[in-house]
């Protein structure tokens, strides 16, 4: 049966979600000028809302099968509003750390609870509309960075910036999560060793490692290899037109998955980004890694969010379990992807480092055929 009213909802959270992160994100040089962190020091801060993340995201699913991924959306999505002033509160590195390990816990728990949502949507539909939930949250980020970047034009320093923030979030978040969709289950207690109930999974968990290293390793040294060929305002544009094609590809993405299908999607989107990637790495200069870059947005737009979607209808009465255990990850891919490449390079070039990105988009290619249960066919 068609929800309109949950489809609503599921997409204001994702766009909120969007918008929270990147609120934070765009903040950071401001927060560690206020601490007067080294560089080194912020790294270690930083990493307390990946550990945060990473610990919520493998025991969030539990929760969401005791209390349903409706209830478990909107007290994340309220609680991560109510938390985005924490690292604004900071008074040095070690309580900075500490409160990114509860924002990322928060984090880490709206993106598993939204993305259950979204599958059990998507079931209820009987037709594609994961990827452009996932759209939405790339829009956000676009909006909540450029809000970030107002305020720190502007002079508003994050201690006033993120709780007016936070706050105006948190009403918003009230309103989103009204009409999510309330799945009548019983709750599922999977009492199968863990290794057999994530064993289905490892293929698509493949695929998510391989996708989001490769975003997060664009996301840290685009601009860096750019920086070769152009000056350093120039080279920034490289994941900007990364993320505006990512953005693009995924609200186009749910229409092409209904006539072209799930596999096929992953296929010719890892296809072409590998592709264009290993070609702008042989030719170099500054167009074709922009063309490079351009691809790999476009090619990996929608292999994520159908990836999430197959995982989630492949653990069945728990989808939550499947979404939870690819999310983790995918996430733990990303925040690895940027210091192996850095790794690389000192090993080599920055050129042959990133050359591995296009090896795992390849492999990504061969291994498409994981992700067919994300079809309702197939489900």
């Amino acid at each position: 049966m068609v929800n309109p009213g949950a489809r609503v909802a599921v997409s204001a959270v994702f766009l909120l979600h969007g918008i929270i992160v990147s609120n934070w994100l765009s903040r950071i040089p401001a927060v560690q000028e206020s601490l007067h962190l080294t560089v080194s020091v912020l790294g270690i801060a930083l990493l307390g809302a990946s550990f945060g993340a990473l610990a919520a995201m493998s025991m969030i699913s539990r929760v969401i099968g005791r209390f349903g991924s409706a209830r478990v959306t909107r007290w994340a999505t309220l609680g991560f509003c109510a938390v985005l002033p924490f690292p604004a509160l900071a008074r040095g590195p070690v309580t900075l750390t500490l409160c990114l390990v509860v924002y990322g816990a928060f984090a880490g728990s709206m993106d598993v609870a939204m993305n259950t949502q979204a599958v059990d949507l998507e079931r209820e539909y009987g037709r594609p509309i994961m990827v452009g939930f996932h759209a939405l949250f790339s829009f956000g980020g676009m909006i909540g960075a450029g809000l970030g970047g107002l305020a720190a034009g502007w002079g508003v320093v994050p201690l006033i910036h993120l709780p007016i923030a936070g706050a105006l979030l948190f009403v918003a978040g009230i309103f989103a999560c009204r009409r999510l969709l309330i799945v009548e289950k019983e709750p599922v207690l999977d009492r199968r060793p863990a290794r057999a109930m994530l064993r289905p999974l490892a293929g698509l968990a493949v695929v998510a490692f391989c996708i989001l290293l490769g975003e997060g390793a664009l996301a840290d040294w685009s601009a860096v290899y750019l920086r070769q060929f152009t000056g350093q305002g120039m080279a920034a544009i490289g994941y900007a037109v990364f993320s505006l094609t990512m953005a693009l590809g995924r609200l186009a993405g749910d229409k092409l998955r209904s006539r072209l299908g799930s596999v096929t999607m992953v296929r010719g989107g890892s296809a072409l980004a590998a592709v264009g990637l290993g070609a702008a790495l042989v030719f170099g200069n500054m167009l074709p890694a922009l063309i490079g870059f351009a691809c790999a947005g476009a090619g990996w737009a929608s292999v994520f969010p159908i990836t999430c979607g197959a995982a989630g209808r492949k653990t069945g009465a728990q989808p939550e379990a499947g979404v939870a255990a690819v999310t983790a990850t995918g996430f733990f891919a990303f925040l690895i992807g940027p210091p192996l490449i850095g790794f690389l390079a000192q090993a080599s070039s920055l050129r042959a480092a990133l050359s591995v990105v296009v090896l795992l988009s390849a492999v990504t290619t061969l291994l498409a055929g994981v992700v067919r249960d994300a079809d309702l066919d197939h489900a």
